[in-house]
């Protein structure tokens, strides 16, 4: 098959895209397809991957969805699917349309939600709160577009099973159409990661003594750093925070780690090369995921691979990768005080963080690129023969 590829982040930015597509893209390569990516990019000319990368610089939004339009226009002209990983995907989805060409689209968030959030539209509600509630015409108006653009797309792969009731339930999407396939760990496997904790810390410059957290993810409000941030105040003095990524909030939550006189127990770290990543999570003795929202975290399945035991908030996808006490702990997010709590736990107990170590990694198999790309691509050929 010609596959076109869409993502809204690449590498060197970070997000789940950014993990997800070149993983996608690599192993479908190696399957014999010709794969070419078009992706919101800071980097205009990426290279090092088996398929051509057509980036698409930053600008404000109109610019860069008008930009992507065209480029997906021409690009997929001379393809047999178009596999859109996209939570504003009209254009894209119009694009492929107008060429004639079957699109399969990948859901990582209700985008009528995430759209509405950031614009100021529905008063901070959760992604929860916002289902089934009525807003203004705006909102409606988003709505009517995911409906019109989900609509288009031969096939859905939802990456939960949480946004797959979504689609179906909320939205009124036949359920023969949204198919399940979990995301893929795409990173090294634990046991070629041969730096121990303090080897790790050594080889990112980080200081010998302190206990580290360590939290990654696009800074955005709903991924909740400040709570990560105000758990520290009920913490030993020891103990700091790694806060790798970029976004919207990074000079909000600065601001507030230093009005909290925390400045010097919270390192920003912004975005750092995939490289590093492994290394970040190995040098952690706790990953710690605050968001209110989360399709299904790359991250975690990161952490969980490598060992790194977790607490993350009993939302979205994470309760379909952390079990609470087997392999991480799970907190509510509306009950701040339940952070330190379950990090204090962890960081004092080393028994346990090495049992949630052991049975994450046991549990991976059902991530693994194997299990779920093979079925990624099964369904780009059912659309594709459509």
């Amino acid at each position: 098959m010609r596959i076109l590829i869409t993502s809204p982040v690449f590498p060197p930015d970070l997000g789940g895209p950014a993990v997800y597509v070149p993983g996608v893209g690599r192993f479908l390569a190696a399957r014999g397809h010709q794969v070419k990516v078009v992706a919101f990019c800071s980097d205009p000319r990426p290279t090092g991957y088996p398929f051509e990368v057509v980036s698409i610089l930053p600008a404000s939004m109109p610019v860069r969805y008008l930009r992507a339009f065209f480029v997906v226009l021409r690009h997929a002209r001379d393809c047999d699917v178009v596999y859109v990983n996209e939570h504003l995907a009209l254009l894209h989805v119009l694009a492929a349309r107008l060429r004639g060409k079957q699109v399969v689209m990948r859901m990582m968030v209700d985008g009528a939600w995430e759209i509405s959030h950031r614009k100021g539209w529905i008063g901070g509600d959760t992604i929860d709160a916002f289902q089934g509630k009525q807003y203004g015409w705006r909102v409606g108006l988003m709505r009517r577009l995911q409906r019109l653009w989900w609509g288009k797309a031969q096939r859905i792969i939802a990456c939960s099973n949480y946004l797959r009731s979504i689609a179906v339930s909320n939205y009124g999407v036949p359920g023969e159409k949204v198919r399940l396939i979990p995301n893929a760990y795409n990173g090294p496997a634990p046991d070629s990661l041969r730096e121990s904790p303090r080897e790790a810390r050594a080889k990112l410059g980080l200081e010998e003594g302190p206990r580290y957290l360590l939290t990654i993810c696009r800074l955005m409000v709903w991924k909740r750093v400040d709570g990560i941030i105000a758990a520290l105040k009920s913490l030993p003095g020891d103990v700091r925070l790694l806060v790798a990524g970029d976004g919207d909030m990074l000079e909000p939550w600065k601001r507030y780690a230093e009005e909290q006189g925390l400045a010097a127990r919270v390192h920003f770290l912004g975005n750092r090369p995939y490289a590093d990543i492994p290394y970040l999570i190995r040098a952690s003795e706790v990953f710690v995921l605050n968001s209110t929202y989360e399709g299904l975290s790359h991250t975690l399945l990161e952490v969980c691979a490598l060992g790194t035991p977790a607490v993350a908030t009993d939302i979205g996808g994470n309760p379909e990768v952390i079990e609470q006490g087997v392999n991480g702990l799970l907190v509510a997010p509306g009950r701040p005080e339940e952070l330190p709590r379950a990090i204090g736990r962890l960081l004092d107990e080393p028994q346990l963080r090495q049992r949630f170590s052991e049975e994450s990694i046991r549990r991976m198999g059902r991530f693994s690129p194997e299990a779920t790309f093979t079925q990624v691509e099964a369904t780009l050929r059912d659309a594709a023969a459509c």
